[in-house]
């Protein structure tokens, strides 16, 4: 029987989708409901009907999952942040767990049994040490920072966010104060006018150090000095302020030219032993604590020695690179993104590590480079962004003929996909550790090691 538009259904939802949805199957159709969780018998009215699935809204709970609890977020329902306030750690890990050994036996071909036990993260709340909030004006003429409600560009007001800082929230507060006397604009996307686009927050949890980035189209602000009175006034963890200029008509938040208003642009952070740079259009873990698992983890299936050469692809502000440094003989660095070299190098001298070389490139063309050069990397660390790796940069870094090479990836369905490719190149997949970096999201970490098929 079709389902009909706008009618209410009874179902039970029986898994979830990536993006944290609850998975119904209602008259024999698959039915994608928000905010519900595996176990809820619940009434489910239907809000589009397509062919092979439709989406429902969440009407009415008859029976509640064990698994459920009560959100601790007012918003949480409209943010798009998190997707699984609603339900207990557990059940998240066993779902996220799930997700990456379905997508690597499924669509990569991974033999089941190398999949160990999920990590969890040290803590579920404040751990996040970046935020990127869109500036707008609420009904009432006021300006106001949220964020984006899901696939759409509506702004939710925020006044708490409880995976973030608490010096973001101060922060918060300080800005929107200063943004309501001074007299500046807000950005119009729909017009591409106006001034203040974003508000961009980074903190250290070992350091302490705060910095906060206004992302505006525009090279200066008003009443700039005020800004910075207030901040340093009531935030006596402030190290930096930076003006980001981003005058694109375009969805990417930053802008590649920084000016600093206050400080010198960066804070400084510490990982594994080592102390680290961290400026505004830098790559850096958004959670400090489960990185250093993960780092932990990585180092311990590359299984390095004095004797051989690593690569890091990928290498950001050379994190993980440099955490491994003193395992191996030499360590290249590879980035796309000039600032991230540029702090990867002094990371590499504020840290005292020598044996290191930093290559600003795309992630193809330095792999092309080093093979022609004649580099044979013993191991090679990949940590890509989300859309993975891709067949040529694989065939490259297959061709070094590494022993090894750790594979740490942000989503299990592009890591299934290059997995599959790596094995036609001659490398099979002989562990993975899913690794939870971002509590409360739909989003999981798994670290993978290949050597070469027997």
């Amino acid at each position: 029987m079709e389902l009909e538009k706008n009618k209410i259904y009874l179902g039970e939802a029986v898994d979830y989708t990536a993006e944290g949805n609850g998975v119904f199957k209602i008259n024999g159709m698959t039915v994608f409901v928000p905010n519900t969780a595996v176990g809820d018998k619940a009434e489910v009215k239907i809000v589009k009907v397509g062919k092979n699935y439709s989406f429902g809204r969440l009407e009415r709970i008859i029976s509640p999952s064990d698994d459920r609890i009560t959100s601790d977020c007012e918003i949480f329902n409209k943010c798009g942040g998190c997707v699984f306030r609603h339900i207990n750690y557990s059940a998240e890990l066993k779902f996220k767990c799930k997700r990456v050994y379905d997508a690597l036996t499924r669509i990569g071909g991974i033999d089941g049994n190398i999949i160990g036990d999920i990590v969890p993260s040290p803590s579920c709340n404040a751990y996040r040490n970046k935020a990127q909030l869109p500036i707008t004006r609420d009904i009432n003429d006021k300006i106001r920072v949220g964020f984006f409600a899901p696939r759409s560009h509506r702004v939710i007001p925020l006044d708490y966010c409880p995976l973030q800082s608490e010096s973001f929230n101060k922060a918060v507060d300080v800005f929107l104060k200063w943004a309501n006397i001074s007299g500046e604009s807000v950005y119009d996307e729909a017009i591409h006018k106006g001034v203040l686009r974003h508000l961009y927050l980074r903190y250290s949890k070992k350091t302490g150090e705060l910095m906060v980035c206004i992302i505006a189209n525009s090279d200066r602000l008003k009443n700039e000095e005020k800004l910075i009175e207030l901040l340093k006034d009531e935030l006596p963890e402030l190290k930096t302020v930076v003006l980001n200029i981003n005058r694109e008509r375009t969805n990417v938040i930053t802008g590649k030219k920084c000016r600093n208003l206050y400080g010198d642009g960066y804070i400084t952070d510490e990982l594994c032993g080592l102390k680290f740079r961290i400026s505004p259009l830098s790559f850096y873990q958004v959670n400090r604590d489960a990185a250093e698992k993960l780092y932990g983890i990585a180092a311990e299936l590359a299984n390095l020695n004095s004797n051989e050469t690593l690569l890091d692809m990928y290498c950001g502000t050379g994190t993980i690179g440099l955490s491994m440094a003193s395992r191996v003989k030499s360590l290249i660095g590879v980035e796309i993104v000039p600032q991230a070299i540029e702090d990867a190098k002094k990371n590499a001298e504020v840290n005292g590590i020598q044996n290191v070389r930093f290559i600003c490139s795309d992630a193809i063309e330095a792999a092309r480079l080093l093979y022609d050069e004649g580099v044979r990397p013993d191991c090679i660390i990949l940590d890509p962004p989300r859309k993975g790796c891709g067949s040529e940069l694989i065939s490259i870094v297959s061709g070094m003929l590494p022993d090894r090479i750790v594979y740490v990836s942000c989503d299990p369905a592009t890591l299934a996909r290059d997995l599959a490719i790596f094995k036609e190149k001659g490398y099979s997949a002989r562990k993975a550790v899913p690794v939870d970096m971002f509590p409360r999201t739909g989003h999981v970490e798994c670290v993978v090691l290949m050597t070469k098929c027997d």
